[in-house]
């Protein structure tokens, strides 16, 4: 008879949802994950089908407890993490009004400027700790106010893709503080929606979610999903936190002198902190974890994004190669990438290719090449453009260390992770050692701890620091450390002289295309 008892991570991300199943350990038994499309029904738009999330959350619970083949009893709970900043606009029939207006959705984007050059923006972005940029939902709620107003008149409630999920398990409107804390509409002294952020959003605290800690345990899920799941009826639920802030539970950067530097697809540079603190020049988010931590940091719109750019328009021979050797064709090109030493032969890129979050919160900044020559050839705009994104990540850890005090150690996780020398160049750039962990989906082992914690079979949080592992560890090499050091003040001056000219070309973009 196996008596081991079990917890299952949920992560319900921007391109799939994962589910983990873990032992109380902290050990991987089996996971699972669907994915789902992006829709980009006009310019600017990136929504998603509620529906299509609900039924991603079903199937990966339901095939991680068939394929583990664990009895329902041994089963502790469910935890979940999920993306932040949806919105979802309900009717007071609980018809949805909108699809999942997700973060990377830019249509707000004028009112973003439009908020940022008041007065009231800058103090609600000091008391929400959520910055005023497009993906932010207090923003593209004055977004729909002002520009759909039947819509807005007719919704009942606003959610997030978390809260729609715990509905259908649940039948009523709950929301962590972890999720309401990246909303830019919740009080983050007060733990309380915020009165003036509301005010300007047009609408009232009856129109939001109940506020719950990120521990609470919820039981009883509606029969028909927790039988499509195999789980038992009185299987808790913990409602976990946003997936940011799970991500650095994840990897055990639970103090202030740890940071996690996770690259995907975009990227994000956090470190954990005991009280929520905010940037005055509004580089940095602040997000809650639980009662006692908070999560700081900051979100870059272009991580492994411009290398997809790269792989593009630049690597075509590279590609084809890779498909006739059956390998992944960012082994290739990061290979091309080694043939040049660091600093490119003093060629620089800033990665700006979808605007930018941290630390610029520009949605206009766009991308550039400096210092091109007759001597440069594609290898060296491969490898600038490596450079480029990890520049922009020590911007946001130089913003950050402010803040924080001085990092020791950085914990590397996300896909680029993967690759030796994205992480040897981290270290150099950042001139610190990095660590990739063993255990990769940072975000499910940050809900499933989060989860043993609330349902009391763990005392502490940082239990998580004896499940995590190693994988490879990379100290900085002096002489490349000394390069960087010459080109990180090239990069940054740039960056500050293109900023005035931001706009006039994003304008200047938009009226060219449309000829």
């Amino acid at each position: 008879m196996n008596h081991q008892r079990y917890v299952i991570g949920i992560d319900i991300g921007t391109t799939s949802t994962k589910a983990v199943l873990f032992t109380a350990k902290g050990e991987t038994v089996c996971k699972y994950a669907v994915g789902y499309p992006l829709y980009v029904p006009t310019n600017g738009a990136a929504e998603q089908d509620p529906e299509e999330i609900f039924s991603a959350v079903i199937t990966t619970v339901r095939k991680v407890v068939t394929g583990s083949q664990i009895e329902p009893t041994q089963l502790m709970g469910l935890s979940f993490s999920a993306a932040m900043h949806s919105l979802i606009a309900v009717d007071a029939q609980r018809n949805l009004l909108t699809k999942s207006i997700t973060w990377a959705d830019n249509r707000s984007a004028k009112w973003a400027e439009k908020i940022k050059q008041e007065q009231y923006g800058h103090e609600i972005y000091l008391r929400t700790g959520t910055p005023i940029h497009p993906m932010s939902p207090f923003v593209k709620l004055v977004w729909l106010r002002n520009e759909y107003p039947d819509l807005f008149e007719q919704a009942h409630q606003f959610i997030s893709i978390k809260e729609y999920v715990f509905y259908r398990f649940f039948q009523k409107y709950i929301v962590d503080y972890s999720i309401a804390s990246a909303t830019g509409l919740l009080n983050l002294q007060k733990l309380d929606w915020d009165r003036q952020a509301l005010e300007i959003a047009g609408i009232t605290a009856a129109q939001l979610s109940q506020l719950v800690p990120t521990t609470h345990i919820l039981q009883s899920i509606q029969a028909e999903w927790t039988q499509a799941m195999m789980i038992r009826g009185d299987t808790p639920t913990v409602i976990g936190a946003n997936d940011g802030v799970l991500s650095n539970l994840g990897v055990g950067a639970m103090t202030r002198q740890i940071v996690a530097v996770t690259v995907g697809t975009s990227g994000a540079v956090r470190a954990v902190v005991e009280h929520p603190v905010t940037d005055p020049q509004q580089r940095l988010f602040c997000y809650a974890l639980s009662d006692k931590y908070w999560v700081v940091g900051g979100a870059v719109n272009n991580g492994g994004m411009a290398l997809r750019w790269v792989r593009d328009q630049l690597t075509d021979t590279e590609v084809r190669a890779a498909q006739r050797l059956g390998k992944d064709p960012y082994d290739l090109i990061t290979m091309l990438a080694e043939t040049v030493p660091p600093g490119a032969e003093g060629l620089i890129f800033h990665p700006y290719l979808m605007g930018e979050r941290s630390p610029l919160w520009d949605a206009n900044a766009r991308g550039s090449f400096f210092g091109l020559s007759l001597n440069h050839t594609k290898a060296h705009l491969v490898r600038a453009v490596l450079e480029g994104i990890v520049f922009n990540l020590s911007l946001v850890l130089q913003a950050l260390e402010e803040f924080t005090g001085k990092a020791e150690r950085i914990q590397a996780t996300g896909g680029f992770a993967r690759s030796h020398l994205w992480r040897q160049m981290m270290a150099d750039v950042f001139d610190q050692e990095v660590t990739v962990p063993q255990q990769y989906e940072s975000s499910c082992l940050g809900a499933a701890v989060l989860g043993l914690y609330a349902l009391q079979a763990i005392s502490s949080l940082n239990v998580v620091a004896e499940m995590i592992g190693e994988t490879y560890r990379h100290r900085p090499i002096p002489a490349n450390v000394a390069t960087y050091r010459k080109i990180l003040p090239i990069y940054t001056r740039l960056v500050q002289t293109f900023q005035g000219e931001y706009e006039s070309i994003a304008q200047l973009q938009a009226e060219l295309t449309k000829r």
